[in-house]
């Protein structure tokens, strides 16, 4: 079983910032962070940042030079730095991680369970 937790969010005034975390847990075989996501209110989810088993980064447009993606495979922790907040970051944020519960299990995605951003203007 694998469990992800979030923690971080919160309201903070526009040109704020806050810093999400994502902690995976639990028994797992493989478990590797793959990104951030956010859902704002009537919208579909969207990739905010993802990053690859390289190292590499990839943003979305709207995010790109205030949210920094981080993590720390000894700790199977991933963070979301986000500056110069803007009411349109608004929404819940979620992490995405990929493993196998098992050796012979399938390879899958797994959510956190969202944490919420609001950012008043």
């Amino acid at each position: 079983q694998v469990q992800l937790v979030e923690s971080g969010g919160g309201l903070v005034q526009s040109g704020g910032s806050l810093r999400l975390s994502c902690a995976a847990s639990g028994t797992f075989f493989s478990i590797n962070f793959r990104g951030w996501y956010r859902q704002a209110p009537g919208k579909q989810r969207e990739m905010v940042a993802i990053i690859t088993s390289a190292g590499d980064t990839n943003y979305a447009d709207s995010v790109k030079g205030r949210f920094t993606v981080s993590r720390d495979n000894a700790k199977n922790t991933a963070y979301l730095l986000m500056n110069s907040l803007q009411p349109e970051d608004t929404g819940v944020y979620y992490c995405n991680f990929r493993g196998q519960s098992s050796w012979y299990g399938p390879n899958r995605d797994y959510w956190g369970q969202g944490t919420q951003v609001t950012v008043s203007s």
